[in-house]
């Protein structure tokens, strides 16, 4: 039974100001975090659970009664499942530069943010962020929490970066990975695919080099960029579930181009309601984070895997064609060929990439049996 509980985004403030990997300053970071569970007196049973792209902190339950959908790993998390919250402290964080700044529940700080110094919104001026940096701000939120090792950090996508990441950046911190639908290193294929949905946003004339606050946003090259995200996701088989649909009766698209296919009108409804909460510009800091990983910073993967000490557990996506699975075989082998335990399961559905999330309860067995050995 998954966690039917009701879940409060808090709020983790830096003591200090934050000095990004990059070199620059930002004075003030605050970023939203969820927890279900109780630390154990040692501070050893926590599990971090760091989102995927689009995500949040939000991994399980419903802020209210009548939010219609739960947390997004909502089905593996309850008692006797494997992110059980009585046997483990569970921990979700929004990363920074989070892409739903304008959801009104995100807290996070990021492009969309005042900067203090002007009391005006970031936008382009806010300093890059990487994917170390998201990790060095919770390792920031965990020590407050009183957490003295990590059980295990498990997270999918751009979350299996983060979790990539603490492994090797804090090798004596975290006693398992678990990376799903996963990415050690952002290949030069990726890099391409990331510069043109950046493009779509910074072609948008509403864009107007970032500085959009208080005015039109660029709601339609935003738009775009999540429409080709999510086709991008899909494994073939998830669009063909659509087939060859007309989008509406009676509207043939041999006779009218402005007619449809059921497939087009379904990625664009995603897209544009996802575009309402979203930032342009947070997205941009994203992919941009994204193309600048490579596990531990290493140009080499091999000696960015080099670092890691955990055991892991690698859950691909057999027809994943955002992030291919050969490349998780790749880590497999290399992690492998280091010393360390692998264990290995790959989902099994028609959605692709999607599958991480969606059908992350066929790996429930597999999660159970790594976190409890």
């Amino acid at each position: 039974m998954s966690h039917d509980g009701l879940m409060e985004k808090q709020t983790f403030v830096l003591p200090a100001p934050f000095v990004t990997v990059g070199g620059a300053t930002i004075r003030q970071v605050r970023v939203g975090f969820e927890t279900l569970g109780r630390l154990n007196a040692a501070g050893d049973n926590a599990i971090l659970i760091p989102h995927y792209f689009s995500g949040t902190s939000h991994f399980a339950g419903r802020y209210r009664p009548d939010d219609p959908l739960p947390g997004w790993w909502d089905a593996i998390v309850g008692p006797g499942l494997p992110l059980d919250p009585d046997r483990y402290f569970l921990v979700g964080v929004d990363s920074l530069a989070n892409v739903n700044a304008l959801d009104g529940i995100t807290v996070t700080t990021g492009p969309a943010s005042l900067d203090p110094d002007t009391g005006r919104p970031y936008g382009m001026r806010f300093p890059q962020v990487q994917i170390r940096d998201s990790v060095n701000v919770q390792k920031a939120l965990l020590e407050a929490l009183g957490v003295t090792r990590l059980h295990a950090v498990a997270g999918p996508s751009m979350g299996s970066m983060q979790a990539y990441e603490w492994a090797a950046a804090y090798p004596e911190f975290v006693a398992r990975l678990i990376a799903v639908v996963p990415c050690a290193s952002v290949d030069a294929y990726t890099l391409a695919r990331i510069h043109d949905l950046a493009a779509a946003i910074r072609l948008d004339p509403d864009w107007a080099g970032g500085d959009y606050y208080g005015q039109a946003r660029p709601l339609r090259g935003l738009a775009l960029a999540l429409r080709m995200m999510t086709w991008l996701s899909l494994a073939p088989q998830g669009c063909d579930l659509h087939g060859r649909q007309w989008a509406q009766a009676g509207q043939d698209p041999e006779r009218d181009p402005d007619h449809g296919f059921a497939i087009d009108a379904y990625l664009s409804s995603l897209a544009e309601a996802s575009a309402q909460v979203a930032d342009a510009n947070s997205v941009l800091y994203t992919l941009r984070a994204n193309a600048l990983f490579t596990v531990g910073g290493k140009a080499s993967l091999a000696e960015g895997l080099g670092a890691i000490k955990a055991p892991a557990l690698l859950i691909p996506s057999s027809n994943d064609q955002m992030l291919m699975p050969d490349a998780t075989r790749k880590v497999r082998d290399l992690l492998r060929a280091q010393g360390n335990a692998v264990d290995y399961f790959e989902l099994d559905a028609p959605l692709g990439h999607l599958n991480g999330a969606t059908f992350i309860a066929q790996a429930a067995e597999a999660m159970t049996t790594f976190l409890r050995r």
